[in-house]
């Protein structure tokens, strides 16, 4: 924290006058501050911390939730039910931001027929500010004060009206804290309307509308996250003229040509899309791995209907993870005896982790057993805490993980549940698991966790289908659920399963994080090709799961990637976890495909390195031509 000598002030010290300014829906800091839903949360939370590490001056928007993300408990049906507790703000690690006249500072964000305020708050990540907007304000209606209650509204005006405090408030609480950034990141499309808050700045200080979108996109970047439509907000256009109407004669634009800046025709009409907004207003854009960059460039290619799909101006640069929030203190003090105490400041240098290498097979396994252990430890006080204070029925608590073997081979498989993530194709053949699972002397764990939206009914669907299996008999208690998914469960799963499984429909995965934290941490991958194991996956590093090749058909998919799993599973996985040396008893080609995992993947997919590439190919060019538009406009 008190380091001058960073890496950014090393390498870029143009970056020390004015800050970048990132936008987030959600940031995933820590479970005690639950405003994160699930991996673009995660992400962000990741980048503000990977920031501070490289000295990058770097500011954040984005909200505080006073019911924050729900708790989740699974019903004895398997039902997921949502569970919303209010946060005590006074003890989480915010602080408020008061006024001159020590009373909380808002801004105040224009909704129709009415003014609504949003108090501001502030989190330290490290070197980082992130202010968070928060509606519960005096004054307020009733209904204004809970429109930064919960995360993603599926009510069409409470969402807007989000989208609108985030991305116009946002803009004004930046203004109103002294900030002037040389670069507006975008972190999804949530934020797209800050850029229409810029434009009306500009234009009132003397500018047209296409001088100021000029000189917004060349100081704007796009992340776009997701290939999926649902991740992709867009409202119908007379929803958009009900809140916006008002502001076009600030931008000097009439309704068809505001309507152009985000429409998004369909068969059964026009809608207003929130990405496409930020694509317009952006002249950086990137997906977030080389799959979903080559996915976002077809997907998108009807608004450079002019050129190649090839040459859609979408780039990628593929996500990484804080190694420092997601590494054991076990694994970490290993590495650290290992690979030198300074290994953290270089750890996205691939000659450093050749060391790894180094490392005895016995302090490695040893590290791998004590992880396991807390992880079995750790379900069985969750199991226990459950059974005195939930009632709940004793198929739950067996459900929940306390007949799980410590020691046996064990398979982790926890993200959001929906549909396209397939968390029943390893249940697609129940008889074949049940057999691989039940082996004598060479049992199979696999354990399950994970929400689903509220307003998803088919992935509330999914998890009950998995539940149920779960509760069955026949699998001895080595199928588990174990319910409300947060980040400190992450933590022990991430660190203490085997083999961490990952099986979305190809090309549905833009990126994914989760099995970049459990690499680090010795855990085996065994995914699809898709998002970011695509380029992690060496052939001798883990497993891959079908074929480098996208189906038209998506049963055929399922059902080869199926096959597929079972084969590697029983013909490579079981075999290899339980083939042991007679030397020393150790699981000496186990041990080596951890330390190849651990050497390749550390540093390819390290939040290191992703910011770096942030800056050095995107944040640079961005910083370059606002400042070539700035020297233009004095001149």
């Amino acid at each position: 924290m008190n380091a001058e000598d960073t890496w950014c002030s090393r390498n870029h010290p143009e970056y020390n006058h004015r800050p970048i300014a990132y936008f987030s829906t959600e940031f995933g800091l820590h479970e005690t501050l639950p405003i994160y839903a699930g991996g673009l949360g995660i992400l962000s939370g990741d980048h503000l911390k990977g920031a501070s590490d490289l000295g990058l001056p770097l500011v954040a928007v984005g909200f505080l939730y006073t019911h924050g993300y729900f708790s989740q408990h699974i019903t004895e049906d398997g039902w997921q039910e949502a569970h919303y507790l209010r946060l005590k703000f006074e003890d989480l690690p915010i602080l408020p931001i008061l006024g001159s006249d020590d009373e909380p500072l808002t801004v105040s964000v224009e909704l129709p027929g009415r003014e609504v305020q949003a108090r501001l708050w502030e989190i330290h990540v490290g070197r980082v500010r992130l202010y968070l907007l928060d509606s519960d304000v005096e004054g307020n209606s009733v209904a204004d004060r809970e429109l930064t209650a919960r995360l993603y509204s599926s009510d069409l005006d409470s969402r807007i009206s989000q989208e609108i405090i985030l991305g116009i408030g946002g803009v004004r609480a930046l203004r109103i804290l002294g900030y002037n950034p040389s670069v507006f990141h975008l972190n999804e499309g949530h934020s797209a309307f800050l850029n229409l808050e810029r434009a009306k700045e500009m234009i009132a200080s003397g500018h047209t509308f296409e001088e100021a979108n000029e000189q917004i996109c060349d100081s704007s970047i796009f992340t776009t996250h997701t290939p999926v439509p649902a991740g992709n907000d867009e409202f119908p256009e007379w929803l958009i003229e009900k809140y916006f109407s008002n502001l076009l004669p600030d931008l000097e634009l009439d309704r068809e040509q505001f309507f152009n800046l985000g429409r998004n025709p369909h068969p059964w009409g026009n809608t207003f899309s929130m990405p496409i907004l930020a694509f317009q207003m952006s002249r950086y854009r990137n997906g977030v791995s080389e799959l979903h960059g080559q996915v976002a460039r077809d997907m998108w290619h009807h608004l450079w209907p002019d050129v190649r799909v090839d040459d859609v101006p979408i780039t990628h640069i593929t996500n990484g993870v804080h190694s420092g929030s997601w590494l054991a203190r076990r694994m970490r003090n290993l590495l650290d005896e290992y690979l030198g105490k300074n290994w953290m400041e270089s750890l996205d240098e691939n000659q450093v982790w050749e060391a790894v290498e180094n490392i005895p097979d016995g302090e490695l396994w040893e590290v791998r057993r004590h992880l396991k252990r807390k992880l079995a430890h750790y379900m069985r006080e969750r199991a226990r805490d459950q059974w005195l204070n939930d009632s709940v029925h004793p198929v739950q608590v067996v459900a929940s993980g306390v007949l799980l073997d410590p020691y046996a081979l064990t398979i982790g498989f926890a993200r959001r549940f929906a549909t396209y993530k397939r968390a029943n194709l390893i249940l697609r053949d129940l008889g074949r698991l049940l057999d691989l699972i039940n082996r004598p002397n060479m049992p199979v764990q696999i354990i399950f966790a994970g929400k689903s939206h509220p307003a998803d009914e088919p992935g509330k669907m999914l998890i009950q289908e998995v539940y149920r299996i779960v509760k069955k008999a026949e699998n001895g208690g080595r199928l588990v659920f174990l319910e409300d998914y947060d980040m400190n469960l992450a933590r022990y799963l991430l660190q203490g399963v085997d083999v961490w499984l990952n099986t979305p429909r190809r090309p549905h995965e833009a990126s994914g994080t989760s099995g970049m934290k459990a690499a680090m941490n010795g855990v085996i991958n065994f995914s699809v090709l898709d998002g970011w194991w695509r380029e992690g996956y060496n052939g001798s590093n883990g497993w891959a799961i079908g074929r480098d090749v996208d189906y038209d058909n998506p049963n055929q998919q399922d059902e080869e990637d199926a096959i597929s799993l079972y084969d590697i599973l029983e013909n490579q996985i079981i075999p290899l976890y339980y083939k042991k040396r007679s030397s020393d008893g150790l699981p000496g080609e186990w041990i080596s495909m951890m330390k190849e995992s651990i050497r390749t993947l550390s540093p390819q997919f390290s939040m290191r390195r992703m910011v770096k590439e942030y800056v050095e190919q995107l944040y640079i060019k961005a910083l370059q031509a606002e400042s070539i538009k700035t020297i233009s406009t004095i001149e």
